[in-house]
Protein backbone atom coordinates (compact mmCIF):
# COMPACT_ATOMS: atom_id res chain seq x y z
CA UNK A 1 0.00 0.00 0.00
CA UNK A 2 2.02 2.88 -1.01
CA UNK A 3 0.58 6.12 -1.75
CA UNK A 4 0.72 6.48 -5.04
CA UNK A 5 -1.20 4.25 -4.83
CA UNK A 6 13.22 -25.24 14.69
CA UNK A 7 10.18 -22.44 13.81
CA UNK A 8 8.34 -22.09 16.80
CA UNK A 9 10.39 -19.55 19.18
CA UNK A 10 10.99 -19.39 22.50
CA UNK A 11 10.54 -16.14 24.87
CA UNK A 12 11.91 -15.72 28.28
CA UNK A 13 10.18 -14.15 31.63
CA UNK A 14 11.28 -10.43 29.74
CA UNK A 15 9.94 -11.22 26.64
CA UNK A 16 6.65 -12.23 27.73
CA UNK A 17 6.05 -8.98 29.69
CA UNK A 18 7.42 -7.18 26.79
CA UNK A 19 4.74 -9.17 24.73
CA UNK A 20 1.43 -8.91 27.00
CA UNK A 21 2.89 -4.70 27.61
CA UNK A 22 2.71 -4.35 23.58
CA UNK A 23 -0.69 -6.09 23.17
CA UNK A 24 -2.46 -4.04 25.18
CA UNK A 25 -6.00 -3.80 26.59
CA UNK A 26 -9.00 -5.05 24.57
CA UNK A 27 -10.84 -2.19 25.66
CA UNK A 28 -10.14 1.20 23.97
CA UNK A 29 -8.91 3.68 26.14
CA UNK A 30 -11.77 6.08 25.80
CA UNK A 31 -14.17 7.96 28.13
CA UNK A 32 -14.59 7.42 31.46
CA UNK A 33 -18.36 6.44 32.55
CA UNK A 34 -18.90 9.08 34.55
CA UNK A 35 -17.98 11.61 31.77
CA UNK A 36 -19.82 9.79 28.99
CA UNK A 37 -22.24 10.32 26.54
CA UNK A 38 -25.22 8.34 25.70
CA UNK A 39 -26.06 9.55 22.72
CA UNK A 40 -25.51 7.39 19.48
CA UNK A 41 -22.75 9.40 17.43
CA UNK A 42 -22.63 10.38 13.89
CA UNK A 43 -21.41 7.85 11.27
CA UNK A 44 -18.29 7.91 10.49
CA UNK A 45 -16.43 9.08 6.93
CA UNK A 46 -16.03 5.38 5.66
CA UNK A 47 -19.76 4.74 7.04
CA UNK A 48 -21.14 7.70 4.95
CA UNK A 49 -19.81 6.01 2.06
CA UNK A 50 -22.04 3.45 2.10
CA UNK A 51 -24.84 5.50 0.55
CA UNK A 52 -22.93 5.73 -2.79
CA UNK A 53 -24.39 3.76 -6.00
CA UNK A 54 -21.29 1.22 -6.06
CA UNK A 55 -21.12 -0.05 -2.18
CA UNK A 56 -24.85 -0.28 -2.25
CA UNK A 57 -24.68 -2.49 -5.50
CA UNK A 58 -21.72 -4.50 -4.58
CA UNK A 59 -23.71 -5.47 -1.28
CA UNK A 60 -26.54 -6.30 -3.45
CA UNK A 61 -24.82 -8.57 -5.84
CA UNK A 62 -22.88 -10.50 -3.24
CA UNK A 63 -25.74 -10.92 -0.78
CA UNK A 64 -23.82 -9.05 1.90
CA UNK A 65 -26.99 -6.55 2.23
CA UNK A 66 -28.65 -9.47 4.37
CA UNK A 67 -25.93 -8.97 7.35
CA UNK A 68 -26.72 -5.64 8.51
CA UNK A 69 -30.47 -5.79 8.76
CA UNK A 70 -30.33 -8.82 10.36
CA UNK A 71 -27.53 -7.73 12.75
CA UNK A 72 -30.09 -4.77 13.76
CA UNK A 73 -32.90 -7.06 14.78
CA UNK A 74 -30.98 -8.94 16.83
CA UNK A 75 -29.41 -5.78 18.50
CA UNK A 76 -32.75 -4.33 19.38
CA UNK A 77 -33.44 -7.90 20.98
CA UNK A 78 -30.41 -7.29 23.28
CA UNK A 79 -31.68 -6.32 26.94
CA UNK A 80 -28.12 -6.32 28.73
CA UNK A 81 -24.85 -5.11 27.46
CA UNK A 82 -23.72 -8.56 28.10
CA UNK A 83 -26.09 -9.63 25.58
CA UNK A 84 -25.42 -7.29 23.18
CA UNK A 85 -21.36 -7.93 23.14
CA UNK A 86 -22.87 -11.55 22.41
CA UNK A 87 -24.93 -10.21 19.66
CA UNK A 88 -22.13 -8.13 17.92
CA UNK A 89 -19.17 -10.97 18.03
CA UNK A 90 -21.20 -13.77 16.71
CA UNK A 91 -22.79 -11.68 13.99
CA UNK A 92 -19.46 -10.08 13.53
CA UNK A 93 -17.87 -13.60 13.22
CA UNK A 94 -20.12 -14.59 11.09
CA UNK A 95 -19.14 -12.02 8.54
CA UNK A 96 -15.97 -12.99 8.25
CA UNK A 97 -16.54 -16.52 8.16
CA UNK A 98 -18.96 -16.44 5.15
CA UNK A 99 -16.29 -13.91 3.44
CA UNK A 100 -13.61 -16.74 3.70
CA UNK A 101 -16.33 -19.60 2.67
CA UNK A 102 -17.32 -17.48 -0.73
CA UNK A 103 -13.86 -16.84 -1.60
CA UNK A 104 -12.63 -20.25 -0.92
CA UNK A 105 -16.11 -21.72 -2.90
CA UNK A 106 -17.92 -23.41 0.09
CA UNK A 107 -21.34 -22.54 0.43
CA UNK A 108 -23.61 -20.42 -1.68
CA UNK A 109 -22.58 -17.92 -3.97
CA UNK A 110 -25.26 -15.47 -2.71
CA UNK A 111 -25.45 -13.09 -5.91
CA UNK A 112 -23.32 -12.83 -9.68
CA UNK A 113 -20.10 -11.09 -7.97
CA UNK A 114 -17.30 -13.53 -7.82
CA UNK A 115 -16.69 -15.19 -5.08
CA UNK A 116 -13.27 -14.11 -4.55
CA UNK A 117 -14.16 -10.50 -3.93
CA UNK A 118 -13.37 -8.49 -1.31
CA UNK A 119 -15.17 -5.41 -1.27
CA UNK A 120 -18.59 -7.34 0.08
CA UNK A 121 -16.71 -7.71 3.18
CA UNK A 122 -15.50 -4.64 3.67
CA UNK A 123 -18.85 -2.88 3.14
CA UNK A 124 -21.07 -4.65 5.06
CA UNK A 125 -18.73 -4.00 8.10
CA UNK A 126 -19.44 -0.87 7.92
CA UNK A 127 -22.68 -1.45 7.64
CA UNK A 128 -23.10 -3.41 10.76
CA UNK A 129 -20.79 -0.70 11.99
CA UNK A 130 -22.95 2.09 11.17
CA UNK A 131 -25.87 0.18 12.90
CA UNK A 132 -24.42 -0.40 15.93
CA UNK A 133 -23.31 3.07 15.97
CA UNK A 134 -27.10 4.61 15.79
CA UNK A 135 -28.36 1.94 17.92
CA UNK A 136 -30.07 3.50 21.11
CA UNK A 137 -30.55 0.03 23.82
CA UNK A 138 -32.99 -0.04 26.42
CA UNK A 139 -30.39 0.00 28.96
CA UNK A 140 -27.56 2.35 29.67
CA UNK A 141 -24.83 2.34 27.04
CA UNK A 142 -21.77 4.82 27.82
CA UNK A 143 -18.83 5.92 25.53
CA UNK A 144 -16.48 3.93 27.04
CA UNK A 145 -18.79 0.27 26.38
CA UNK A 146 -19.90 1.41 23.21
CA UNK A 147 -16.68 1.84 21.98
CA UNK A 148 -15.70 -1.74 23.37
CA UNK A 149 -18.46 -3.07 21.31
CA UNK A 150 -17.20 -1.43 17.74
CA UNK A 151 -13.88 -3.02 19.20
CA UNK A 152 -15.38 -6.05 19.69
CA UNK A 153 -17.28 -5.51 16.02
CA UNK A 154 -13.74 -4.77 14.35
CA UNK A 155 -11.82 -7.79 15.81
CA UNK A 156 -14.29 -10.60 14.97
CA UNK A 157 -15.14 -9.41 11.24
CA UNK A 158 -11.39 -9.20 10.38
CA UNK A 159 -10.15 -12.01 11.41
CA UNK A 160 -8.46 -11.22 14.33
CA UNK A 161 -10.15 -13.52 17.24
CA UNK A 162 -10.15 -17.17 14.57
CA UNK A 163 -7.07 -17.43 14.44
CA UNK A 164 -6.35 -21.80 14.68
CA UNK A 165 -3.44 -23.93 14.03
CA UNK A 166 -4.13 -27.24 15.03
CA UNK A 167 -1.34 -29.92 16.30
CA UNK A 168 2.03 -29.28 15.89
CA UNK A 169 3.48 -30.71 13.00
CA UNK A 170 1.98 -28.38 10.81
CA UNK A 171 4.25 -24.88 10.48
CA UNK A 172 2.40 -22.06 11.38
CA UNK A 173 2.26 -19.18 8.83
CA UNK A 174 0.84 -15.99 9.11
CA UNK A 175 -0.80 -13.41 6.51
CA UNK A 176 -2.37 -10.08 6.84
CA UNK A 177 -4.31 -7.89 4.81
CA UNK A 178 -5.63 -4.52 3.96
CA UNK A 179 -9.25 -3.17 3.53
CA UNK A 180 -9.59 -0.88 0.05
CA UNK A 181 -8.10 2.50 0.34
CA UNK A 182 -8.32 5.96 -1.44
CA UNK A 183 -12.20 5.77 -2.37
CA UNK A 184 -12.72 9.11 -3.19
CA UNK A 185 -10.82 8.45 -5.92
CA UNK A 186 -13.00 5.79 -7.08
CA UNK A 187 -15.31 3.88 -4.34
CA UNK A 188 -15.27 0.90 -6.30
CA UNK A 189 -12.11 -0.14 -5.46
CA UNK A 190 -10.71 -3.42 -4.29
CA UNK A 191 -8.17 -4.70 -2.38
CA UNK A 192 -5.74 -7.66 -3.94
CA UNK A 193 -4.35 -7.84 -0.07
CA UNK A 194 -7.61 -8.41 1.22
CA UNK A 195 -8.59 -10.92 -1.24
CA UNK A 196 -5.54 -12.62 -0.56
CA UNK A 197 -6.62 -13.14 2.87
CA UNK A 198 -9.78 -14.59 2.35
CA UNK A 199 -8.22 -16.66 -0.20
CA UNK A 200 -6.01 -18.03 2.28
CA UNK A 201 -7.26 -18.00 5.80
CA UNK A 202 -7.41 -21.75 7.03
CA UNK A 203 -5.86 -23.24 3.88
CA UNK A 204 -2.88 -25.71 3.58
CA UNK A 205 0.17 -24.89 1.15
CA UNK A 206 2.34 -28.14 0.78
CA UNK A 207 6.01 -28.15 1.24
CA UNK A 208 8.79 -30.23 0.57
CA UNK A 209 8.41 -30.52 4.44
CA UNK A 210 5.73 -31.42 5.08
CA UNK A 211 2.63 -29.44 5.13
CA UNK A 212 2.09 -25.58 6.30
CA UNK A 213 -1.32 -23.82 7.34
CA UNK A 214 -2.01 -20.08 6.27
CA UNK A 215 -4.49 -17.65 9.01
CA UNK A 216 -4.77 -14.85 7.96
CA UNK A 217 -5.82 -11.43 9.42
CA UNK A 218 -7.55 -7.98 8.07
CA UNK A 219 -6.83 -4.62 9.29
CA UNK A 220 -8.51 -1.36 8.48
CA UNK A 221 -6.44 1.90 6.60
CA UNK A 222 -6.87 4.15 9.60
CA UNK A 223 -3.70 6.03 11.48
CA UNK A 224 -5.83 6.57 14.69
CA UNK A 225 -6.08 2.68 14.57
CA UNK A 226 -2.51 1.42 14.11
CA UNK A 227 -1.77 4.52 17.04
CA UNK A 228 -4.09 2.94 19.29
CA UNK A 229 -2.32 -0.70 18.98
CA UNK A 230 -4.50 -2.93 16.60
CA UNK A 231 -1.82 -4.26 15.09
CA UNK A 232 0.00 -4.89 18.38
CA UNK A 233 -2.76 -6.97 20.07
CA UNK A 234 -3.54 -8.80 16.98
CA UNK A 235 0.19 -10.19 16.54
CA UNK A 236 1.83 -9.84 19.53
CA UNK A 237 0.66 -13.26 21.02
CA UNK A 238 1.08 -15.03 17.71
CA UNK A 239 4.36 -14.52 16.99
CA UNK A 240 6.11 -16.78 18.89
CA UNK A 241 4.31 -19.48 18.04
CA UNK A 242 5.01 -19.03 14.35
CA UNK A 243 7.08 -20.25 11.53
CA UNK A 244 6.70 -17.26 9.00
CA UNK A 245 4.78 -14.11 8.70
CA UNK A 246 4.21 -11.77 6.02
CA UNK A 247 2.21 -8.80 5.51
CA UNK A 248 0.65 -7.93 2.32
CA UNK A 249 -0.55 -4.56 0.97
CA UNK A 250 -1.22 -3.16 -2.75
CA UNK A 251 1.76 -1.56 -4.08
CA UNK A 252 2.62 -0.53 -7.24
CA UNK A 253 1.98 -1.47 -10.99
CA UNK A 254 2.45 -4.39 -12.57
CA UNK A 255 5.05 -5.67 -9.96
CA UNK A 256 5.46 -7.40 -6.80
CA UNK A 257 8.16 -5.89 -4.61
CA UNK A 258 9.93 -7.65 -1.17
CA UNK A 259 10.53 -4.46 0.81
CA UNK A 260 13.92 -5.08 2.28
CA UNK A 261 13.64 -1.75 4.83
CA UNK A 262 10.79 -0.33 6.84
CA UNK A 263 11.46 3.10 8.21
CA UNK A 264 10.08 4.56 11.48
CA UNK A 265 8.01 7.25 9.49
CA UNK A 266 4.99 8.91 8.80
CA UNK A 267 4.20 10.78 5.68
CA UNK A 268 0.76 12.05 6.09
CA UNK A 269 -1.27 10.77 3.29
CA UNK A 270 -4.84 10.78 4.00
CA UNK A 271 -6.70 7.26 5.29
CA UNK A 272 -10.05 6.12 4.77
CA UNK A 273 -11.40 8.47 7.39
CA UNK A 274 -9.68 11.07 5.58
CA UNK A 275 -7.18 11.95 8.48
CA UNK A 276 -3.75 12.51 8.16
CA UNK A 277 -0.83 11.82 10.57
CA UNK A 278 3.07 12.96 9.84
CA UNK A 279 5.93 12.46 12.03
CA UNK A 280 7.53 9.46 13.81
CA UNK A 281 5.57 5.67 14.00
CA UNK A 282 4.16 6.12 17.39
CA UNK A 283 5.00 3.10 19.05
CA UNK A 284 5.18 1.65 22.69
CA UNK A 285 8.61 2.53 24.51
CA UNK A 286 9.56 5.20 21.97
CA UNK A 287 13.33 5.50 23.79
CA UNK A 288 14.03 2.18 22.45
CA UNK A 289 12.39 2.96 18.79
CA UNK A 290 14.82 2.14 15.65
CA UNK A 291 14.49 4.28 13.14
CA UNK A 292 14.84 1.15 10.53
CA UNK A 293 14.05 -2.71 10.71
CA UNK A 294 14.80 -5.34 8.34
CA UNK A 295 12.59 -7.82 6.53
CA UNK A 296 13.82 -11.54 7.18
CA UNK A 297 11.77 -13.37 4.27
CA UNK A 298 14.05 -14.90 1.61
CA UNK A 299 13.65 -12.62 -0.69
CA UNK A 300 17.01 -13.91 -2.98
CA UNK A 301 14.35 -17.59 -3.77
CA UNK A 302 10.89 -15.12 -3.45
CA UNK A 303 12.55 -12.82 -6.68
CA UNK A 304 14.12 -15.50 -8.47
CA UNK A 305 10.99 -18.24 -8.41
CA UNK A 306 8.38 -18.68 -10.85
CA UNK A 307 5.23 -17.61 -8.83
CA UNK A 308 3.32 -16.42 -11.56
CA UNK A 309 2.70 -13.64 -14.23
CA UNK A 310 3.82 -10.88 -12.40
CA UNK A 311 7.62 -10.24 -11.52
CA UNK A 312 9.16 -9.84 -8.19
CA UNK A 313 11.55 -7.20 -6.73
CA UNK A 314 13.69 -7.32 -4.07
CA UNK A 315 13.18 -3.39 -3.03
CA UNK A 316 16.27 -1.88 -0.82
CA UNK A 317 15.17 1.72 -1.92
CA UNK A 318 14.78 4.11 0.99
CA UNK A 319 14.11 8.03 1.68
CA UNK A 320 16.53 9.05 4.65
CA UNK A 321 17.91 12.03 6.20
CA UNK A 322 21.47 11.54 6.36
CA UNK A 323 23.54 11.90 10.02
CA UNK A 324 23.84 15.63 10.54
CA UNK A 325 22.07 16.62 7.12
CA UNK A 326 18.79 18.36 7.21
CA UNK A 327 17.29 17.43 3.94
CA UNK A 328 16.07 13.99 2.47
CA UNK A 329 17.71 11.61 0.47
CA UNK A 330 16.64 8.69 -1.94
CA UNK A 331 19.41 5.76 -1.28
CA UNK A 332 18.78 2.84 -3.69
CA UNK A 333 20.83 0.24 -1.48
CA UNK A 334 19.17 0.98 1.94
CA UNK A 335 19.85 3.28 4.64
CA UNK A 336 23.01 4.77 5.80
CA UNK A 337 24.44 4.65 9.81
CA UNK A 338 23.29 7.25 11.81
CA UNK A 339 20.45 8.19 9.60
CA UNK A 340 16.10 9.15 10.17
CA UNK A 341 14.07 7.55 8.41
CA UNK A 342 11.61 9.34 5.71
CA UNK A 343 10.29 6.47 3.74
CA UNK A 344 10.71 2.69 3.82
CA UNK A 345 11.10 0.94 0.78
CA UNK A 346 7.24 0.53 1.05
CA UNK A 347 6.38 4.20 1.12
CA UNK A 348 5.44 6.27 4.33
CA UNK A 349 1.97 5.30 4.96
CA UNK A 350 0.25 2.26 6.53
CA UNK A 351 1.88 -0.46 4.28
CA UNK A 352 5.46 0.36 5.17
CA UNK A 353 3.96 1.40 9.16
CA UNK A 354 2.64 -2.35 9.34
CA UNK A 355 5.92 -4.12 8.16
CA UNK A 356 7.83 -1.38 10.69
CA UNK A 357 5.18 -2.41 13.27
CA UNK A 358 5.39 -6.45 13.10
CA UNK A 359 8.65 -6.38 12.39
CA UNK A 360 10.18 -4.20 15.62
CA UNK A 361 7.80 -6.35 17.18
CA UNK A 362 9.70 -9.56 15.74
CA UNK A 363 13.22 -7.65 17.39
CA UNK A 364 11.80 -6.79 20.46
CA UNK A 365 10.71 -10.38 21.64
CA UNK A 366 14.07 -11.42 20.34
CA UNK A 367 12.78 -13.51 17.50
CA UNK A 368 15.83 -13.44 15.34
CA UNK A 369 15.03 -16.56 13.34
CA UNK A 370 11.68 -15.60 12.66
CA UNK A 371 11.28 -15.21 8.69
CA UNK A 372 9.19 -12.11 8.26
CA UNK A 373 8.73 -9.02 6.18
CA UNK A 374 6.72 -7.13 3.86
CA UNK A 375 4.92 -8.20 0.14
CA UNK A 376 3.41 -5.04 -1.96
CA UNK A 377 1.45 -6.91 -4.65
CA UNK A 378 0.67 -4.81 -7.83
CA UNK A 379 -2.52 -2.63 -8.18
CA UNK A 380 -5.55 -4.10 -8.68
CA UNK A 381 -6.57 -2.46 -12.19
CA UNK A 382 -10.31 -2.31 -13.88
CA UNK A 383 -10.35 -3.06 -17.33
CA UNK A 384 -9.00 -0.22 -19.75
CA UNK A 385 -12.87 0.43 -20.99
CA UNK A 386 -13.64 0.61 -17.33
CA UNK A 387 -11.17 3.25 -15.75
CA UNK A 388 -13.60 6.42 -15.24
CA UNK A 389 -15.16 6.12 -11.98
CA UNK A 390 -18.04 7.67 -12.71
CA UNK A 391 -19.43 6.30 -15.69
CA UNK A 392 -17.52 2.31 -15.03
CA UNK A 393 -19.19 -0.58 -13.85
CA UNK A 394 -18.24 -2.39 -10.13
CA UNK A 395 -15.93 -4.98 -11.88
CA UNK A 396 -14.96 -6.36 -15.61
CA UNK A 397 -13.44 -9.53 -16.65
CA UNK A 398 -9.64 -7.55 -16.51
CA UNK A 399 -10.57 -6.74 -13.32
CA UNK A 400 -11.46 -10.30 -12.14
CA UNK A 401 -8.49 -12.05 -13.98
CA UNK A 402 -5.99 -9.24 -12.37
CA UNK A 403 -7.77 -10.11 -9.33
CA UNK A 404 -7.21 -13.90 -9.57
CA UNK A 405 -3.51 -14.06 -10.73
CA UNK A 406 -2.45 -11.80 -7.95
CA UNK A 407 -3.84 -13.90 -5.35
CA UNK A 408 -3.06 -16.73 -7.00
CA UNK A 409 0.97 -15.53 -6.81
CA UNK A 410 0.33 -14.79 -3.52
CA UNK A 411 -0.05 -17.94 -2.56
CA UNK A 412 2.96 -19.26 -4.46
CA UNK A 413 5.01 -16.35 -3.05
CA UNK A 414 3.97 -18.23 0.53
CA UNK A 415 4.58 -21.60 -0.14
CA UNK A 416 8.27 -20.80 -1.76
CA UNK A 417 9.07 -18.97 1.04
CA UNK A 418 8.22 -21.31 3.33
CA UNK A 419 9.86 -23.92 1.43
CA UNK A 420 13.14 -21.58 1.65
CA UNK A 421 13.27 -20.91 5.23
CA UNK A 422 11.90 -24.74 5.53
Amino acid sequence: MTHQLPATARIGLGGMALLLALAGSALPATASPADASRTPAEATVEEQRLDRAAPQEILRRSGFDAFAPRFERALERSKSYAQAERTVTRHASALWQRAVDRAQGRGPATGDLSRGDDRPLYWARLALSRELRAWTPRFDLDDRRRAALHSALETASRGQSDIHYPGHRTKRVLVTGFDPFTLDRDVRIGNPAGASALALDGTLVQTPDGPARIETVVFPVRWADFADGVVERALARQLPHLDLFTTVSQGRQGRFDVERTNGAWRGGFADNENASSTGLVPVADPATQPQWTSTTLPYRQLTEADTGRFPVYDNTEVTEIPAGGTQPVTRPDGPTPGSSARAGGGGDYLSNEIAYRVTLLRDRLRLPDLPGGHLHTPVLQFGAANTNPQTGTVTDPDFERNRADIVGQVRELVRTAVTATG
